[in-house]
């Protein structure tokens, strides 16, 4: 699929409430399309009181929903996957236009959102409590799990279609409604996705979309009828976000932040550390909360690390994402090109040597996109402001050590735990270091630890907030409240 550039239709976002498209009076924004720079929709920044039609249609339909049972639930994640699976390479081009990945990255990420519906379809076992026989003479206990009633999801750019499904199929296949905000700077992805979804027939009110910003965030959080919210986000909005919904009396479970290592033994295969490192670092244009950011270097892998990591990122073709020659796409937004090459600077600043820079990257026929090239920054001190810093782009800093355990002392060191990955052919070594890491995604030989979605999303310290996580088992519990029943029968 080898394109170019060109006018696309302009395209209004709507909210989706009461399975009505509706329009909202708010002011707009542009959606802009980050490789081409064109305009290519408008999302409006809809109000509270937008927010409450969405509530109260969902607070009409949750009873119902509630009593629809399980088996009948998942027909319609059935046939939601089906569609998923149909309009795949529609959803995938949707995200490229206006995320700016490759058309693979994207199909990729469909991939995922469409294995966690295939994952909820398990609810009617999912879900099932436990009971135990005369816990006293003639008396039974029983737990069983109930839905929690209306929730929401306020969802990032990086990944318009798969964190939404992090949430919505487990969400409705439990019984409860749900609410989705997705971000104001790609809400096309989910504009298509609920015209898909439309044709469910699912009943009124169970599922809603409500665009917008600040305005609407609040009153998610502070909706007395909303009883838990997700979030995925930069750590300072997740402790926001936290902070506020779980003083409203709210589960809530964030998703912030990331400063990923990798460490690289002496006896890793280079070869296959390089490919999979730089996968990391780069792909995505480093946008993706497991990127690799750091390459933590043990001894003599230094340099020949170094130098095959800087070969590869030079090979990296950059363009726009519907050309199926390009590897690696633009950054999302003008402001976020300027603040990674800030930070690149202050890494040259503090003493770090500029092995490969990708500042001021201009790509032919996409000039005004926001490219920033794959750049690797080697010699940063594990101490300085970079090392400490969620960049959120292409860019890989370089550390290097002598020994294992000072590189797993620069883990440690760090405010975050999302992810961390030994590369090396030892196995007791990656024992210890499973054992010894510090963060809640671990990868052996394995760049982007993202568990598949039988598996929670883990994180740690502040590259996470509260007790449950996305996906798998942590899902069913966050969207369910134990009743525990207690009976005698004369």
């Amino acid at each position: 699929m080898t394109t170019t550039a060109s006018q696309q239709h302009i395209a209004d976002a709507l909210n989706y409430v009461n399975s009505e498209w509706r329009k909202s009076s708010a002011e707009t924004l542009n959606v802009v399309n980050p490789a081409t720079a064109e305009i290519i929709g408008r999302v409006p920044l809809s109000t509270a009181a937008d927010v409450d039609e969405a509530v109260a249609a969902a607070d009409r339909a949750k009873h119902m929903w509630r009593c629809t049972p399980p088996g009948e639930r998942v027909q319609y994640l059935f046939a939601l996957k089906q569609l998923l699976e149909d309009h795949i390479d529609e959803l995938a081009r949707t995200i490229v236009i206006e995320n700016g990945k490759t058309f693979a990255e994207a199909k990729a990420e469909v991939r995922r959102a469409i294995e966690n519906v295939e994952v909820a379809c398990g609810i009617p076992t999912l879900m099932q409590g436990y009971n135990l026989e005369d816990i006293a003479p003639g008396i039974d206990e029983t737990m069983i799990r109930q839905p929690v009633g209306i929730v929401a999801a306020i969802t990032p750019f990086n990944f318009p279609a798969m964190i939404p499904f992090w949430y919505l199929p487990y969400a409705i296949a439990c019984g409860n409604c749900f609410i989705l905000k997705p971000s104001e700077k790609v809400p096309l992805t989910m504009q298509l996705a609920f015209r898909l979804m439309e044709r469910l027939k699912l009943p009124k009110g169970v599922i809603g979309l409500v665009n917008g910003g600040r305005e609407a965030v609040d009153a998610i959080l502070n909706h007395p009828q909303i009883r838990a919210i997700s979030f995925v986000g930069s750590t300072p909005v997740a402790k926001y976000i936290y902070s506020r919904a779980a003083a409203n009396g709210k589960r809530v479970q964030c998703q912030g932040g990331a400063r990923n290592h990798a460490i690289i033994l002496p006896d890793a295969n280079l070869d296959t550390a390089t490919s999979v490192v730089s996968e990391s670092a780069f792909a995505c244009a480093g946008q993706r909360c497991l990127a690799v950011s750091v390459a933590v270097t043990v001894g003599e892998a230094q340099k020949k690390f170094r130098d095959a990591i800087c070969d590869v990122a030079a090979s990296i073709k950059m363009g726009y994402g519907l050309d199926e020659a390009v590897k690696m796409g633009p950054v999302i937004t003008p402001e976020s090109r300027a603040r990674i090459e800030d930070l690149i600077a202050k890494g040259a600043r503090d003493g770090a040597a500029v092995s490969r820079d990708g500042r001021a990257q201009k790509v032919p026929l996409y000039e005004s996109g926001n490219f920033v090239g794959p750049t690797i920054l080697d010699g940063v001190t594990p101490t300085s402001e970079l090392a400490g810093t969620e960049v959120f782009g292409p860019v890989l800093s370089l550390v290097h050590t002598n020994t294992l355990e000072e590189a797993i002392r620069i883990i440690s060191q760090c405010d975050y735990g999302n992810a961390a990955s030994l590369f090396t052919s030892n196995g007791a070594t990656a024992r210890r270091f499973k054992y010894d890491a510090p963060a809640g995604n671990i990868g052996i030989n394995v760049g982007v630890a993202a568990p598949i979605a039988y598996f929670p999303f883990s994180g740690w310290k502040a590259s996470f907030f509260g007790d449950l996580h996305a996906q798998g088992r942590d899902a069913i519990e966050f969207y369910t409240e134990k009743k525990v029943v207690i009976e005698r029968w004369a």
